[in-house]
């Protein structure tokens, strides 16, 4: 699993490319996918991607990218960024990097984005550059 990156996806993430194109584009999550997983076997990586509008699966999702011996996790916590104490000690609570990722600024927007709970753990955090976001996690954690 040392070649693997998970990539976890908070809640509403499955409406990418439904949910307010102006703020977060026009690709869907599986288009996201695909060019990741492009771009991992470029770099004889391998995702491992998924979504889930629950807390609680994410927590369990990264305790699993630990126990398996993941070597990064790349994390759109979606709203959870703003208010989940318990993802923020769930990144705490293992080694394996976590990078932050947006699609969006966070702080260019409503002022109750500022604040990210999960950045405040992660070793890094990507944001404001679209689903390229996602492309230059990716790039950060193949070099981790």
């Amino acid at each position: 699993m040392a070649d693997t990156i998970y990539v976890l996806n908070g809640p509403n993430l499955n409406l990418l490319g439904l949910r307010e194109p102006e703020i977060y584009g026009s690709a869907t999550l599986d288009d996201i996918a695909g060019d990741l997983e492009d771009r991992a076997r470029e770099l004889d990586l391998v995702i491992d991607m998924r979504q889930s509008n629950h807390e609680g699966h994410l927590i369990d999702w990264l305790h699993e990218a630990q126990a398996r011996g993941a070597r990064a996790v790349l994390l759109n916590p979606g709203g959870y960024t703003h208010s989940s104490i318990a993802l923020h000690d769930a990144v705490k609570s293992i080694t394996t990097p976590v990078i932050e990722v947006h699609l969006s600024n966070p702080h260019a927007r409503e002022d109750f984005r500022h604040i990210s709970y999960v950045g405040r753990a992660a070793r890094g955090t990507i944001a404001g550059f679209g689903a390229l976001s996602y492309m230059l996690a990716l790039e950060a954690a193949a070099r981790l």
